[in-house]
């Protein structure tokens, strides 16, 4: 019964991904596509195979079953122009199952409104059309999540979002969904896993509607250096995890997504990522501490010499 349900999973994300990937030029929704996590952020995006606990929330849902109890992210993203993205979620983690939920606020900041009537010299000055009042543009995506350990070495997760975009004078919403499957090979530590995100209805806007910016990744990791089944050096006290990422997005050539992470005692972290086939960014970058439960993780995404930087900053109670 459970080989059956894990044949099923796999075939339902490849049905999704075969049914779903037609090549367009414009896809709507972007925000949705700005991991609020450091970790994946300063590893790349390499997320699918090493996703854990309720930050899986945004990566790979497959990986929430490995929150054990109760846990908790809450991040703040410092994106270009200004842009603020602020992100709360928790989980529970009981036996073979798991529940999350999440919320993320971005603001976009404000406009101000002209008009033609205005536009003119009043007492010597010069007014370019400002009414003095202003529209606040912003966006909400908040969902809930499922993880499921079928077997010893496979999971699954599925997230239900409802997501929004408000412009002030108009606003679309849509209902979407992300699915991840996680396998543990059984060989030293490689895992293998598979994510399909924003999986859901076109948006319209006025006349015309655009597809969400559906994205699937096929990831492998693997430790190098490691305490438990490590690929070649086996250490108490180092761990060098590596992740690739094999990224099909909707709107774009086939992309790579590369990463590493180093860890001390399980107290230290330092990770590093790379995008292959981007326009701007490349170079990623970040830390980790660990207190007991609780972490603090730091990321740095480098988008070249004409945008600014994105820092992300994040805390969480995490048992795993």
């Amino acid at each position: 019964m459970k080989k059956n349900s894990v044949l099923v999973l796999l075939l339902l994300v490849l049905a999704m991904n075969a049914s779903a990937f037609e090549k367009v030029g414009v896809t709507s929704f972007q925000f949705l596509k700005i991991s609020p996590d450091p970790t994946i952020a300063s590893m790349g995006g390499a997320y699918a195979a090493i996703s854990r606990g309720t930050e899986s929330l945004y990566g790979n849902p497959a990986a929430l079953v490995y929150q054990k109890g109760f846990g908790t992210f809450i991040s703040q993203t410092d994106y270009m122009f200004e842009t603020q993205h602020t992100s709360v979620a928790a989980s529970w983690g009981f036996g073979n199952f798991a529940l999350g939920v999440y919320g993320m606020s971005i603001d976009y900041g404000s406009i101000a409104v002209t008009d033609i009537a205005n536009l003119g010299f009043v007492d010597g000055v010069f007014n370019p059309g400002l009414t003095g009042e202003s529209l606040t543009l912003g966006a909400t995506d908040m969902g809930i999540g499922i993880s499921q350990q079928l077997t010893d070495k496979f999971s699954y997760g599925l997230v239900t979002k409802y997501v929004i975009e408000d412009f002030s004078v108009a606003s679309e919403e849509v209902l979407a969904w992300d699915l991840g499957v996680l396998y543990n090979s059984g060989f030293k530590s490689i895992v293998l896993a598979a994510t399909v995100r924003n999986f859901g209805p076109q948006v319209k806007y006025e006349e015309q509607s655009y597809p969400l910016p559906q994205t699937m990744n096929i990831g492998l990791s693997t430790h190098i250096m490691g305490a438990e089944k490590p690929l070649l050096v086996t250490s108490p006290m180092h761990d060098l995890m590596v992740t690739v990422d094999l990224v099909q997005p909707r709107d774009y050539a086939q992309q790579y997504n590369l990463g590493a992470e180093y860890s001390f005692r399980d107290l230290v972290f330092a990770r590093t990522g790379y995008r292959i086939n981007y326009d701007t960014e490349g170079v990623n970058f970040g830390l980790g501490f660990k207190l007991k439960n609780v972490a603090l993780n730091y990321g740095y995404s480098d988008y070249g010499e004409t945008l600014s930087g994105v820092h992300r900053f994040s805390i969480g109670f995490i048992n795993i």
